[in-house]
C-alpha cells in the first residue's frame, strides 16, 4: 500500500503475516494516486458509500427535530469535554463500586503493556475481540502478538480484513473496498490456516459468506477465556459501558468470556444516563441508516453469575489531552465514529481510507489524526490537504463537528511550521488589523495618527515605505490617507447643523 522506498515497521499479525503499520508513510497524494486508478476500488466505494448515505437520508427525513438533535449532541459533548476530569473522576468511581478495575495509560504503549500483562495473568495465549477503533488506533493485535497471544477480530468486517493480510478502510465497514468476489477467495484461502475452513462450494452469496465467517468464529467464541472490547460511549454518573453493533458477534465477547478488557478512549464519556438517549438517536442514524441499532450492549462492572467476572477499563489519552487544550481542535473529540462525514465525501469515495495513511480516514481523521499524532511526519503534514472544503461533512456530522474550518486552521498550521513557528507577514498584518477593527477607540486612534501624517507630510501617495512595509510599496503606489476621517468629518458638520 505505501510508496516503494518509504520507511515503515512491520510485525507480523495473527495468521502469520507481515503488516506494515501506519509510521513513515508518505504523504496523502502519494498514497491515494494509485487508489485513484483502481477501477474496482472506485466502484466499490461508489457503490458502498452512496448506499449508506442514501439509507441515512431516509431514516434521518423521518425525524422532524434533527437539528434540535444534532445541537443537543452538540452540547452535551462539550459539556463532558469542557469539565472532563471531573467526569472521568466519577466514571473511575462508579466503575470501582460496580466492582471493575480501572488503569490509566498515557499513550499506545501504556495501553498495551497494561492489556498484555492482564491477558498473561490469565494464562491464555488468544483472545477474541469486539470491533474497536482505540485498539487500531495502539496496535493492539501487533503489541499481542509480539507477546506470544492471538488476538481473533469477530466482526465480520474487521475478519476479512484481517484473513486478507489488509488494513481498514472505513470506520464503521472496515472491508469496505472489497467486493464478494474478493472476499469469498480471502475465506477459501485463508480460513483453514488459522481455524475450521470455509465449506467446499463457497460461492460469492451474502448468506453463504456469512455462514462461513459463523461457523468459522464459533470455536473461537466458545473457548475463549479473554475478551477485548472498546466502547461507543462510557456514562460518567453510572458507570456503564456502551457498545453499539450490528452482527451479534460482539454480543458473544461481551458476555461468554470470563475476563473482559476495555480500552475507552477518555473523550468517550458522556456526563449522564439522560444524554446517553440522544446519541441513541444520532448514532444509528448516521451510521448504518437505521432507526435503531440491532444489538446495543451495556455493562455496569461485574455482575454475580451473569457475564465476565473479571471486568478490566483501560482510560485512554494517547494525545487527547493535547487535543483537548487546543479550543477549535478539541471539537474534533466530540466525534462518536458514526462515518457519516466518510459518506459524504467527494475525496473519500475516490481515493478510499487507505490513502490516509491512519485508522481514522476521511474527514475526521484529516482533522483528528494530525492532532493526535502531530504534524511531524510527511502524511501527518499533507492530511488537512486532503479535501475539497465542499462542507458536506459538516452537514453530515450528527454532532456538528465544523471539520472544514478545523482543515483551514491545521493547514495554517503546518504552513506556520514550516516558517519555524513564524506567522507570515500577512497573517501579522491581519491580526493587528483585527486587533484595530475590533474595537472602535483604536480604529479612531489609528485614524487620527494616519490623517495627521497625510497633512504633515502633504503627500497624494503613498511612497517608500521601511521594511516590511517594504515589500508592498515596491510594487504598488496607493493613495496617501485622509487628512480628516469620515468619523472626524461627521462629527464636525453635523456639530456645526446642530449649533
Amino acid at each position: 500500500m505505501s510508496a516503494r522506498g518509504s520507511k515503515r515497521r512491520t510485525e507480523r499479525n495473527p495468521v502469520g503475516t507481515t503488516t506494515p503499520t501506519y509510521l513513515g508513510m508518505p504523504k496523502f497524494p502519494k498514497l491515494a494516486a494509485p487508489e485513484l486508478r483502481n477501477p474496482v476500488l472506485r466502484h466499490n466505494l461508489q457503490m458502498a458509500t452512496h448506499t449508506i448515505r442514501d439509507k441515512r437520508a431516509e431514516v434521518v427525513a423521518e425525524v422532524e427535530d434533527w437539528e434540535v438533535l444534532r445541537l443537543d449532541g452538540a452540547r452535551s459533548k462539550d459539556a463532558a469535554l469542557n469539565d472532563l476530569d471531573h467526569h472521568l473522576e466519577e466514571l473511575e468511581r462508579n466503575l470501582q463500586a460496580a466492582g471493575a478495575t480501572v488503569h490509566w495509560a498515557r499513550d499506545a504503549g501504556e495501553a498495551c503493556r497494561i492489556v498484555t500483562d492482564l491477558v498473561r495473568a490469565t494464562g491464555t495465549d488468544e483472545i477474541v475481540k469486539v470491533k474497536s477503533m482505540a485498539t487500531q488506533e495502539i496496535e493492539l493485535n501487533e503489541a499481542l502478538e509480539a507477546a506470544g497471544i492471538d488476538a481473533w477480530e469477530t466482526d465480520l468486517a474487521e475478519l476479512i480484513v484481517q484473513l486478507g493480510h489488509d488494513r481498514p478502510s472505513h470506520i464503521l465497514v472496515p472491508a469496505i473496498h472489497r467486493n464478494r468476489s474478493q472476499i469469498r477467495e480471502i475465506f477459501a484461502r485463508e480460513m483453514g490456516k488459522v481455524g475450521r475452513p470455509a465449506p467446499e462450494g463457497l460461492t460469492d452469496d451474502p448468506a453463504q459468506l456469512a455462514e462461513a465467517a459463523r461457523q468459522h468464529l464459533r470455536d473461537k467464541f466458545l473457548r475463549a477465556k479473554v475478551a477485548i472490547s472498546g466502547a461507543n460511549f462510557a456514562v460518567a454518573d453510572t458507570g456503564t459501558l456502551v457498545v453499539l453493533e450490528s452482527e451479534g458477534n460482539g454480543r458473544m465477547c461481551l458476555t461468554l468470556p470470563e475476563t473482559l478488557i476495555s480500552v475507552v478512549g477518555i473523550e468517550k464519556v458522556v456526563p449522564t444516563w439522560e444524554d446517553l438517549g440522544t446519541f441513541m438517536q444520532l448514532l444509528p442514524r448516521s451510521s448504518t441508516g437505521e432507526r435503531m441499532n440491532p444489538y446495543t450492549t451495556m455493562w455496569t462492572g461485574a455482575a454475580p453469575d451473569d457475564g465476565p467476572q473479571d471486568v478490566h477499563v483501560v482510560l485512554l489519552d494517547n494525545g487527547r489531552t493535547r487535543v483537548l487544550e487546543d479550543e477549535l481542535g478539541r471539537e474534533a473529540l466530540r466525534c462518536i465514529r458514526c462515518s457519516a462525514c466518510l459518506n459524504v465525501c467527494p475525496v473519500y469515495e475516490r481515493a478510499g481510507g487507505h490513502a490516509y495513511g491512519s485508522v481514522y480516514p476521511g474527514p475526521i481523521g484529516a482533522v483528528l489524526t494530525p492532532q493526535l499524532r502531530g504534524t511531524t511526519s510527511d502524511i501527518d503534514r499533507s492530511l488537512p490537504y486532503a479535501s475539497s472544503l465542499c462542507g458536506a461533512c459538516f452537514e453530515a456530522c450528527p454532532v456538528r463537528i465544523d471539520i472544514p474550518r478545523m482543515l483551514v486552521e491545521l493547514r495554517s498550521q503546518v504552513v506556520d511550521q514550516q516558517r519555524g513557528g513564524l506567522p507570515s507577514a500577512e497573517a501579522a498584518g491581519l491580526r493587528a488589523a483585527s486587533w484595530v477593527f475590533g474595537n472602535h477607540k483604536r480604529l479612531e486612534g489609528v485614524q487620527a495618527g494616519a490623517a495627521a501624517a497625510s497633512r504633515l507630510l502633504s503627500r497624494r501617495s503613498i511612497g517608500q515605505l521601511p521594511w516590511p512595509a517594504s515589500a508592498w510599496t515596491e510594487a504598488r503606489n496607493a493613495p496617501a490617507p485622509a487628512t480628516e476621517s469620515f468619523r472626524s468629518w461627521w462629527r464636525r458638520t453635523h456639530e456645526e447643523e446642530g449649533s
